[in-house]
């Protein structure tokens, strides 16, 4: 199974990005974690992208807020597909990170999550590796199942409250 990578923009994205370990540890997924940042870091960056599908990843995700243009830096050096997760910080609470992950140029995209939605970034890693790994696309399956049914009980729980 390919790796899944997960890069932060600072250290102070890690509370967050917990979560998207976790998923992926859920999944069986191997997946390593750094921290590089597009600005102050911009070689190791995309020297890092240049050489994720030879080292065996199958995805990237990135954790940035502010300015966010870690993920595109990751996307211009990489034909994997990326994950950006804006991440909330600063005076507009995440949507300067929102928009500067999502607004790609044409032929770079960047798929992008909500704003510290690293669960999702991982649920959809989980998905992109899906497409050549059946087991996991059956994992896939049950969580979605097992979602629908733990609604299912909710209603149930409110339907005897009413």
């Amino acid at each position: 199974m390919k790796k899944v990578a997960i890069i932060m923009g600072s250290d102070s994205d890690w509370p967050s990005v917990k979560a998207a370990c976790a998923q992926l540890e859920a999944f069986g997924i191997p997946y390593e974690a750094h921290i590089m940042s597009a600005h102050r870091t911009p070689a190791q960056a995309a020297e890092f992208a240049k050489h994720a599908r030879k080292t065996g990843f199958g995805v990237i995700i990135c954790a940035a807020g502010m300015a966010a243009h870690l993920a595109g830096a990751m996307a211009a050096n990489s034909t994997l597909p990326v994950i950006g997760i804006p991440m909330q910080s600063g005076s507009l609470n995440g949507l300067d990170a929102l928009l500067s992950t999502v607004q790609m140029p044409s032929g770079i995209p960047v798929a992008t999550v909500g704003i510290n939605a690293a669960k999702n970034a991982a649920i959809l890693a989980a998905q992109i590796l899906a497409v050549s790994d059946d087991t996991l696309a059956t994992w896939l399956d049950t969580l979605r199942n097992d979602m629908a049914a733990q609604i299912e009980e909710k209603d149930a729980q409110l339907q005897t409250e009413v």
